[in-house]
């Protein structure tokens, strides 16, 4: 099965899924946020102490996913009003096939804490990437990681063609490079820090950086509900801003237990992984590095590899619409 064809049936599947089991849908009274487990986040603190549903005046409802796709069906279906951390290239994957949804802000960059790991069992670095050929990879397809992954084939010339490619959530993955399964996982957060346990990255956060690979996930909405709903997502994104501006002020311990109990990970685990990502001002957010300009050009830039890659038929000719800094830059007067 080609990346395109396991895509396809990834995102028609979420969508079902989506369909059938539903969730709280958007009201006067409450609303629908999905975020990632074992991913520790500042706004995790703000949501364990409802600062959300103070802010906003209504109830706001978590819902964890395991992949940025998922998050893409479920706002399609009108199940979920914003998702928190999606991977730009799932975002990409969504708005270059028409889903008509926003980038709101930059939730964090991590180039160490998304990355992909080669058994222990093979001895293979940077060095011999090359001996991947013909190996058997987990990949969470659509997502920041498998993005990460095309670009780390494409750099070392390893043929997509010359391996065997399943989609796998990183829990998953970690589990089957653990039990020899697969010879290399990719992935984040807490599925990557357990893949860590099994094998070696090929390439560092500050190598993939040197690529262009950037890693940074995005706080996302239907482009609808933004329009119709500015007062309510400016207010949600400052309350996010808030707990970053909280933890990057001050990384207290007492905070740092909270963020761990919220994203269901030990204190050990969310210190090593939050340790590695960067929460953006709103400054820097809304600058011509980031939303401001550049955002769009790298989105563009995702669009194009997965079309070559042939994971998506086509890309937007600019990705520009598909950010809009409005409301972010609202949420800094409040």
């Amino acid at each position: 099965m080609t990346l395109r064809k396991l895509i396809t049936s990834l995102a028609a599947g979420t969508a079902a899924i989506a369909a059938a089991t539903g969730a709280h849908a958007a009201s006067d009274s409450e609303i629908t946020v999905a975020y990632f487990e074992q991913w520790p986040m500042p706004f995790l603190a703000a949501k364990a102490a409802g600062k959300y549903d103070e802010v906003l005046g209504m109830k706001v409802n978590f819902r964890a996913f395991e992949t940025g796709t998922a998050m893409s069906a479920a706002m399609a279906s009108g199940d979920v009003q914003f998702s928190i951390s999606q991977g730009v290239p799932p975002f990409v994957v969504a708005a270059s096939g028409g889903q008509d949804i926003q980038v709101l802000d930059v939730a964090v960059s991590y180039s160490d804490n998304d990355n992909c790991v080669v058994s222990s069992a093979l001895e293979i670095d940077k060095d011999s990437a090359s001996e991947l050929a013909g190996k058997k990879v987990a990949v969470p397809l659509g997502t920041a990681a498998h993005y990460g992954f095309l670009r780390q084939m494409d750099h070392f010339g390893v043929e997509l063609s010359s391996l065997e490619i399943v989609d796998m959530s990183p829990p998953d993955g970690a589990v089957a490079l653990s039990q020899g399964d697969v010879d290399l996982a990719c992935g984040y957060g807490g599925g990557l820090t357990s893949m860590k346990e099994h094998g070696n990255v090929l390439l560092t956060g500050a190598e993939k950086e040197e690529l262009g690979i950037l890693v940074f996930d995005v706080t996302t909405a239907p482009a609808a509900y933004v329009a119709e709903n500015g007062d309510i997502v400016a207010k949600f994104l400052s309350v996010t801003a808030a707990a970053n501006a909280q933890w990057n002020a001050n990384q207290s311990d007492e905070m740092l237990q909270v963020i761990a109990e919220q994203s269901g990970m030990d204190l050990d685990a969310t210190k090593a992984s939050i340790s590695t990502m960067k929460f953006l001002s709103l400054e820097e957010q809304t600058s011509e590095k980031w939303l401001g300009g550049n955002a769009a050009t790298f989105m563009k830039g995702v669009a194009d590899v997965f079309v070559e890659a042939g994971s998506i038929d086509k890309a937007l000719d600019s990705y520009e619409g598909a950010v809009n800094i409005a409301p972010l830059q609202a949420a800094s007067k409040m």
